[in-house]
């Protein structure tokens, strides 16, 4: 190379930077790790959807709509949504099995943190309304100091339990977001909505087998995982639809965790929009 073209070359190439670093707009995410806006659901079996993942293990699951629905808006930022749910857990169990230091504790550049506990802590947890409360700012606290860019959104929990029981679950979220200064994701509302379209839509059927009468067996054999028949929806509701406790389960099915989706995603689109503008 020429050696007089030097200087030249190099106040070209800074010119060239530093029209970058003037014209390229600011991220929308605090800590953008990839690219993408971090999205981190933390919660128990309602979030996790085991069940539905073994009956249809290619989904697309909870996480994976999310990103769809949230690419489908067209204005929005590149999303990666991380699902680190677990069947059976409550707050105190996230801590003491070691699952938060080995799964949510370094997770690369979140933005957003999606809590969602409350129904195992509350058939589980000693004291309940004394400790959960505790356990959850406990849980904000370690997120604040492992993930300080994050955004912490405590959610409120979906009608699982019967209305007393989701209720005193769900002014205690509000309680402690208060105390915190957090907005809650309020999902109750729009999930028992959808619900009153049919009280069943939105859960999954699981019976032992052993309480199905031997005469279905054979109808039923495509659908028993283990020792339970496990369906995602109706099919065999005109069937065995009359057994008791047919529908006890209300755990989501896929149509239940695409409500949660859709309600997630238009939550999170109005915070991308509301950070973009500024």
């Amino acid at each position: 190379m020429n050696s007089h073209r030097c200087p030249l070359m190099k106040t070209i190439f800074s010119f060239l930077v530093l029209s970058m670093v003037v014209i390229l707009p600011p991220s929308v995410a605090q800590a953008e790790h990839e690219g993408k806006i971090q999205i981190l659901l933390l919660g128990d079996s309602t979030t996790e959807g085991s069940i539905p993942r073994l009956l249809k293990p290619k989904g697309p699951h909870l996480e994976q709509v999310i990103e769809q629905l949230l690419a489908a808006e067209g204005d929005l930022p590149a999303c990666h949504v991380i699902n680190s749910s677990l069947s059976g857990e409550y707050i105190r169990r996230l801590f003491d099995s070691g699952r938060y230091d080995r799964d949510a504790a370094k997770l690369p550049g979140l933005d957003y943190i999606f809590i969602r506990y409350g129904i195992n802590d509350r058939a589980r947890r000693k004291n309940f309304t004394e400790n959960f409360p505790k356990d959850f700012h406990e849980l904000l606290a370690r997120l604040r100091k492992d993930h300080p860019n994050a955004q912490l959104i405590p959610m409120t929990v979906i009608p699982f339990s019967n209305e007393q029981a989701s209720k005193e679950i769900n002014d205690l979220v509000f309680d402690v977001a208060k105390k915190e200064k957090l907005d809650v994701f309020d999902i109750y509302p729009r999930y028992a909505a959808e619900l009153k379209k049919g009280p069943n839509m939105l859960n999954y059927r699981r019976y032992p087998l052993a309480k199905v009468p031997e005469k279905y067996h054979a109808l039923v054999k495509p659908f028993v995982y283990r020792d339970r028949v496990q369906v995602m929806s109706n099919e065999l509701d005109p069937i065995l639809g009359h057994l008791p406790g047919w529908y006890r389960d209300r755990h989501p099915n896929l149509a239940g965790y695409n409500v949660i989706a859709d309600e997630t995603t238009e939550y999170l689109a109005k915070l991308l929009r509301e950070k973009k503008a500024k």
